[in-house]
């Protein structure tokens, strides 16, 4: 069972997870131990509520396919138990990110004072630069 937040869990049979030889460097290690985990999730035929489905789908990730499926590749670790976390971590957290709902902006005015500020300041600056010109500008203005 994977807890992803007080209301929400993930039946462990939901979530299929193979042993597969890791990549890259590591000695003879690499060719005789499966240390990186596969996980695949299927979003479509878990038991998640259909609102988290829903925004799980149209997350924009790499990771989800578009049949549903999300797949995640853990090979981080040399130790195979410690790729299992992270790749549990890793679903966690997107899930997570799909339970989030954004905060709705509230429109906010701009108070009588700053505006009257604002105003007060440009003509200041608009005295000032005024007062740069020749004598000859004044008498135009």
């Amino acid at each position: 069972m994977l807890k992803i937040s007080n209301s929400v869990f993930i039946p462990s049979k939901e979530i299929e997870m193979t042993a597969i030889r890791s990549q890259g460097s590591g000695g003879q290690n690499v060719n005789k131990v499966s240390s990186a985990i596969h996980l695949q999730f299927d979003i479509r035929a878990s038991s998640l509520a259909e609102h988290i489905k829903t925004r799980l789908l149209g997350l924009n990730d790499k990771r989800i396919s578009k049949e549903g499926i999300i797949i995640i590749k853990a090979q981080q670790f040399k130790s195979q138990i410690q790729n299992k976390e992270d790749a549990l971590t890793r679903l966690r957290a997107l899930i997570k990110l799909a339970i989030q709902v954004a905060k709705k902006r509230k429109p906010t005015k701009v108070s009588r004072n700053q505006k009257r500020k604002r105003l007060d300041g440009k003509s200041k600056r608009g005295k000032l630069k005024s007062l740069r010109r020749g004598p000859k500008n004044h008498e135009e203005t």
